[in-house]
Order: structure tokens, then C-alpha cells, then sequence
């Protein structure tokens, strides 16, 4: 099995234990009594030191190995200084998407979240055609005016869809905040994607994760600093006592799970941009949301109305239009390569 397609499918389910984990652990954090919005935005970045492992790894093996082929001296890092400052800005956007996204979480059930994100592949389609040239199609297109249609569905009845003691008003926030958060996660996709196209290095695993530590870090520096501003840390201690799960212990243990699966999230779409593209990770990403919603029904008893039931069928009908699509491009691309090779003049062999 080649090496690119062993990273393929670790990310992609890296990408899914996070995809799928990740929401639902920041809504089990709120309905059993957390309220620190800034709080719960730093633990989706905050489990980055477990980046540092496999870059331990990295660097031992390099070390290794240019010793063995009396190299100079291993370099600790790889990043070189414009995409360690491209990281630094894409940091900054992540952490605003995390607040954007946690405030969201927080008046919305994970099923009703989920199903707006959905719309998130029409946006990143939309900016890596003009951020990096993405290739359209007409199932494509398809895909994007479905998912659109699906989470647009979702705000014809609100009433119905909120949860227990919130307002009209608290709900359509958090709906519009969910979208932003989907829009503005769409456009850090292709951006990422552009770095690594514009980038003076050979873009290496290793070094996509070196940017995954950097971006994750600066994206947890910027909400500590909101969770400073909003005084969470005064906060923190009563609520990790009152907590309805089961106090402090459980509280801990909510805590930092949510931190290490929502790290998976960010490593696995970041690591299917440099397997494949910024489309693709929009993709899976979009792909994976129904499993989401199913689970939040399961586990939290959420309601699902029809309105739920039709975003849903036409996100999977936008999902497998998509895929057909490729499908179709493949099959193509693969029909011309054969009829160009046909038409190449034949070489005479001598003896």
C-alpha cells in the first residue's frame, strides 16, 4: 500500500472520530450546566501538544537517517518563516471560527448545528474556485444548490427546534452565529490549500503538522485571551463543581476528551488538504454530518422534525452527487489520457 494513501485513510478517520466526536462532546459540556462560551472554544484547539509526538517521531527518524548519511546537524523545525506567519493568520481565523462555532452549540441542538455546517461545502467550493482554481462541474454545482437548499430548510421553522428555557431571539443567534462560523471555516479550507501552493518549501507531512501546532496554538492564544477579558477563569471552579454529569471528576474528564477529539477534527481536515485538496476535506467533512445528527438523536434524545428529515435527504442527495461526480471526471480524464497515448506516433524497434 503506497504511503499517501496510508496517510488518506488515517486522516480520514482521524478526521471522522473528530467530525463526529467533537460536536457532541461541547453539547454534553453545555447541557450539564457549562456556560463559558470563550471557555469551550479554547478546548477545541487547546489538545494541540499532542502534535508534538509525532513530531518528536519525525525528528528522531530525520536524525537517524542523516547520521547514518553523515548529514549536517538535524533541524528541529522544518517551517520556514512565510508559512509559519500564513499559520499565524490562519490561527487567528480559527479562533474566531471556534467562538463563532461554540456560541452556535450552545442555543442550538447538535442535529440542527450539524445540518447548517452541511452548507459549509457550498462555501468552500465557492472560495477554492477563486482561491485556487478548483475545477467545476456540473454535479458540483449540484451538490453546492442542495446542501444550500438543506441547511436553508432548517430556518422556515425554528420554533420547533429549540431547546428547553431559550428564547426565539437566543435561537436565531445561535443559528446565524452557526452559519458564520460554516462560512468562515469554508474560507480557511482554500486558504490553507493556497499556502501550501505558494509556499518556498516541499510540503511534507511533517510540515503540515509543524502548521497544525502553529495555527492550533495561536488560535487557543486568542480565545485564552477571550476567556481573560470574559472572566472564565473566575467561573471555572463553581461550574466544574455544580456540574450535572457528576461534579469536578466528570467535569475534568468532559473537559479534556472534548480537548483531544476536537484536535482530531483540525488534524484530519487540514491532513486531507495536503493528501487532496480543500474540496475534498469540505467534503468529508460534509459527509460525515449525518452520522453527527444520527448520534446527537441517539444519545441526546433531540427531536427530528420533517424539516430535519428533508435538510438531511437533500444533503445526502448533494453528498452522492458529488461523488458521482468525480466519478465521472475520473472516468473522462482517464478516456482522454488513452486518446492522446493512441495518437502518439509509434516508435520502429531495431535489432
Amino acid at each position: 500500500m503506497k504511503m499517501k494513501t496510508v496517510l488518506v485513510i488515517i486522516n480520514c478517520i482521524i478526521l471522522a472520530i473528530g467530525n463526529c466526536g467533537g460536536p457532541l462532546m461541547t453539547r454534553l459540556y453545555f447541557r450539564n450546566g457549562g456556560k463559558r462560551i470563550w471557555f469551550s472554544s479554547f478546548l477545541q484547539t487547546s489538545g494541540c501538544p499532542i502534535i508534538l509526538l509525532p513530531l518528536l517521531f519525525s525528528f528522531l527518524t530525520r536524525h537517524r537517517q542523516q547520521q547514518e548519511q553523515e548529514e549536517p546537524k538535524t533541524t528541529l523545525f522544518l517551517i520556514k518563516p512565510p508559512l509559519f506567519l500564513a499559520s499565524v493568520v490562519v490561527g487567528l481565523l480559527i479562533g474566531f471560527d471556534n467562538y463563532l462555532y461554540a456560541y452556535g452549540l450552545a442555543y442550538l441542538p447538535v442535529s440542527t448545528s450539524s445540518l447548517i455546517i452541511s452548507s459549509q461545502l457550498a462555501f468552500t467550493a465557492f472560495f477554492a474556485f477563486f482561491m485556487v482554481k478548483q475545477r467545476f462541474t456540473p454535479f458540483t454545482i449540484n451538490a453546492v444548490v442542495l446542501l444550500t437548499l438543506g441547511a436553508g430548510s432548517l430556518a422556515l421553522h425554528a420554533d420547533g427546534d429549540k431547546l428547553p428555557k431559550e428564547t426565539r431571539k437566543e435561537y436565531i443567534v445561535g443559528f446565524v452565529m452557526t452559519v458564520a462560523a460554516a462560512v468562515l471555516y469554508a474560507f480557511v479550507l482554500p486558504l490553507v490549500e493556497l499556502a501550501y501552493k505558494k509556499a518556498s518549501q516541499r510540503i511534507s507531512y511533517t510540515l503540515v503538522l509543524e502548521m497544525q501546532l502553529v495555527l492550533c496554538f495561536v488560535a487557543t492564544c486568542f480565545c485564552l485571551v477571550g476567556m481573560l477579558a470574559d472572566g472564565d477563569f473566575k467561573e471555572l471552579g463553581r461550574e466544574a463543581r455544580e456540574f450535572k454529569l457528576g461534579g469536578s471528576k466528570h467535569y475534568c474528564l468532559v473537559v479534556a476528551f472534548t480537548a483531544v477529539i476536537w484536535q482530531g477534527f483540525f488534524l484530519g481536515s487540514i491532513g486531507m488538504i495536503f493528501c487532496a485538496s480543500s474540496l475534498v476535506s469540505g467534503v468529508l467533512i460534509s459527509a460525515l454530518l449525518p452520522l453527527t445528527e444520527v448520534l446527537a438523536v441517539l444519545f441526546f434524545k433531540e427531536k427530528f422534525q420533517a424539516e430535519k428529515g428533508v435538510s438531511l435527504f437533500l444533503s445526502l442527495w448533494g453528498f452522492v452527487s458529488y461523488f458521482y461526480g468525480k466519478i465521472q471526471s475520473e472516468k473522462e480524464k482517464k478516456k482522454t489520457q488513452e486518446a492522446e497515448l493512441s495518437q502518439l506516433p509509434a516508435t520502429e524497434s531495431f535489432a
